[in-house]
C-alpha cells in the first residue's frame, strides 16, 4: 500500500537516498531540510509517516517531534527518528515523546524498510481499530428527539464525567444497555474496557466465579485460573444487567467489592485491588424487592446513587419514525445493500401499535418487513398487533368471545381453551393467552428458542424464564 512519507533531514544526500529507496516501493515522498519546513508541510499536505533527523539547524528533531505531538490532529502520526550522533538520552527521550522507531546512521537499507513497513502496518491497524470502534459506537447510538429523550440525554451528560454509580431502570427492550454504554463513552474511562454481565443468564452457583474469577482447582471443572468481570473491567465500567435476579449471596460479595475496592477469586486467598465503575440495570422495582427481602437494601443504596429511568416506546411515539428509518437503513444494507422506498403511511401504522416489547420489538418488526416486503415497503407490510385491533373492536361493541379476542400476530385466534360458562379474571386470561401465543411461536420455529425470542421481541433468557413461569414444555 502506497503511503505519503515526509523525509526531514538537513543533508540533501540522505534525503535523496531515502527517497530513491522508498519511491522504488511505490511510496510518494515529500522533503524538508528543517523542522520548521517539516511542520509547514504537515499543515498543508496529508502525510502518513515522517522520517525525522535528530540534529537539525535551529529547531532540532526532538523539538520538532514535540511540536508534532502537540497538535491533536497529528498526535498519532508515526515518526521514525534518525541520527548519526544522538546520545542514549536523546534516543530514550524521543521514544518517550512517541517516536515509532529510532535508526542510526549510516542507514541500513533493510533496517529502513523493516521500520517503515512496521510503522505503516501499525498505522493501518490503528485505522481499522478506529473504524470498527466508530462502527460499534454507531451501532449503540441512542436515537431520539422527543422531550423525554432530550431529558435523558441531559441526565447522561451530567452523570457520565463523575464517579457516581448509576442504576438504570425501565421495561425490557427500552435500551438500558445503550444508556450504560453512553455513560461509559462520555466518561474519563472511555479508553478502558466496558464489560457486561447479564445476571439473569448465569446460574446462581456460577455467578461468583463470573464476577470475581476463580483459581485453578477451586471447584470441579476449574482446570485453570480465570479472571472475573471485575478484573476484566479494571479501569473501566462494569455493566451488571438484570441485577434484580442476582442471588443474595452474590449481592453480599458485590457490596463488599464496592465498599473495599478489592475482590478475591473463588478459591483464592489474595485480595486484588480493582478500580471499576459499576452501572447496574433492572426491569424490576428494586425498592419493592428490598421490601420483600429479595434484594439487599445496602446494595440498593450503593448502586442507585444516580437513578436513570429508560422510557418506554409508548412514551416517545414521536421518535418512532427516526428509529424506524435507522433500522430500515441498517437492515436494507444487511440484506442486499439496496435501500427500499417507504410509504409515509408505514410510520403512521407503526405509531398505532402498543409496543409492549419497546424498541427491541420495533427493531424486530422492521427486520421482518425488510425481509418480507417487495421493492417498496407499504402500510400493508406493517404487521398490526391483535391487541390494538381487538381493543378497537371492543370499543365498537363487538360481541366476540374472550377466546376470539386472544392476541394473534397473523389474525387467527389463538384458541385459548375456555370451558363452557367459565369466566376468567383479566390476569388469568392474559396468562392463558400469553402461554398459547408463546407455544405457537415456538412450534412455528421448531422450538428454536433463539429464533422464537427474536420473533417475540424478548431476550432469550427472559423467554426461558417466561416458559418456566407459564409451565411451557416441548411435550405440550
Amino acid at each position: 500500500m502506497a503511503a505519503n512519507i515526509l523525509i526531514c533531514d538537513d543533508e540533501k544526500n540522505i534525503r535523496r537516498t531515502l527517497a530513491m529507496v522508498l519511491e522504488g516501493l511505490g511510496h510518494r515522498i515529500s522533503e524538508a531540510g528543517s523542522g520548521e519546513d517539516a511542520l509547514g508541510l504537515l499543515e498543508t499536505e496529508e502525510i502518513d509517516l515522517v522520517m525525522l533527523d535528530v540534529r537539525l539547524p535551529r529547531m532540532n528533531g526532538i523539538e520538532t517531534l514535540q511540536a508534532i505531538r502537540g497538535k491533536p490532529q497529528l498526535a498519532n502520526l508515526p515518526v521514525i527518528m534518525i541520527s548519526g550522533h544522538a546520545s542514549l538520552a536523546e534516543a530514550v527521550h524521543s521514544v518517550q515523546l512517541g517516536a515509532t522507531d529510532f535508526l542510526e546512521k549510516p542507514l541500513d537499507r533493510d533496517r529502513v524498510l523493516v521500520s517503515v513497513n512496521n510503522a505503516l502496518r501499525n498505522l493501518r491497524l490503528q485505522s481499522e481499530v478506529n473504524r470498527l470502534r466508530a462502527q460499534v459506537e454507531d451501532r449503540f447510538e441512542m436515537i431520539g428527539q422527543s422531550a423525554i429523550m432530550k431529558s435523558l440525554f441531559s441526565q447522561i451528560e451530567k452523570v457520565a464525567p463523575t464517579k457516581g454509580r448509576v442504576l438504570v431502570t425501565g421495561e425490557s427492550g427500552t435500551g438500558k444497555e445503550l444508556i450504560a454504554r453512553a455513560v461509559h463513552r462520555l466518561s474519563d474511562r472511555r479508553d478502558h474496557p466496558f464489560v457486561m454481565l447479564n445476571c439473569a443468564a448465569i446460574p446462581a452457583e456460577l455467578i461468583e466465579s463470573e464476577l470475581f474469577g476463580h483459581e485453578r482447582g477451586a471447584f470441579t471443572g476449574a482446570h485453570m485460573r480465570k479472571k472475573g468481570m471485575f478484573e476484566l473491567a479494571d479501569g473501566g465500567t462494569l455493566f451488571l444487567d438484570e441485577i434484580g435476579d442476582m442471588s443474595l449471596g452474590a449481592q453480599a460479595k458485590v457490596l463488599r467489592a464496592l465498599q473495599s475496592g478489592e475482590i478475591s477469586r473463588v478459591g483464592g486467598e489474595r485480595s486484588i485491588a480493582v478500580d471499576v465503575r459499576v452501572v447496574a440495570a433492572t426491569n424490576k422495582d428494586l425498592a419493592a424487592e428490598v421490601a420483600r427481602g429479595n434484594f439487599r437494601d445496602d446494595l440498593y443504596f450503593r448502586l442507585s446513587v444516580v437513578p436513570i429511568r429508560s422510557p418506554s416506546l409508548r412514551e416517545r411515539i414521536d421518535d418512532i419514525p427516526l428509529l424506524a428509518r435507522a433500522f430500515l437503513d441498517d437492515f436494507c444494507a444487511e440484506y442486499g445493500g439496496r435501500q427500499k422506498h417507504v410509504d409515509p403511511r408505514v410510520f403512521e401504522r407503526l405509531a398505532e401499535r402498543p409496543w409492549p416489547g419497546n424498541v427491541r420489538e420495533l427493531r424486530n418488526v422492521i427486520e421482518r418487513m425488510v425481509i418480507l416486503s417487495g421493492p417498496e415497503i407499504t402500510a400493508e407490510d406493517v404487521p398490526m398487533s391483535g391487541l390494538v385491533r381487538d381493543a378497537q373492536q371492543a370499543s365498537h361493541g363487538n360481541k366476540s368471545t374472550p377466546s376470539e379476542l386472544a392476541p394473534s400476530a397473523d389474525g387467527r385466534s389463538l384458541g385459548v381453551p375456555l370451558p363452557e360458562g367459565e369466566m376468567l379474571s383479566l390476569r388469568e386470561f392474559r396468562d392463558r393467552a400469553e402461554r398459547e401465543y408463546i407455544r405457537m411461536t415456538l412450534q412455528s420455529c421448531d422450538w428454536n428458542i433463539s429464533r422464537a425470542a427474536t420473533l417475540l421481541g424478548v431476550e432469550r433468557t427472559n423467554l426461558h424464564k417466561k416458559m418456566r413461569a407459564l409451565g411451557i414444555q416441548r411435550a405440550d
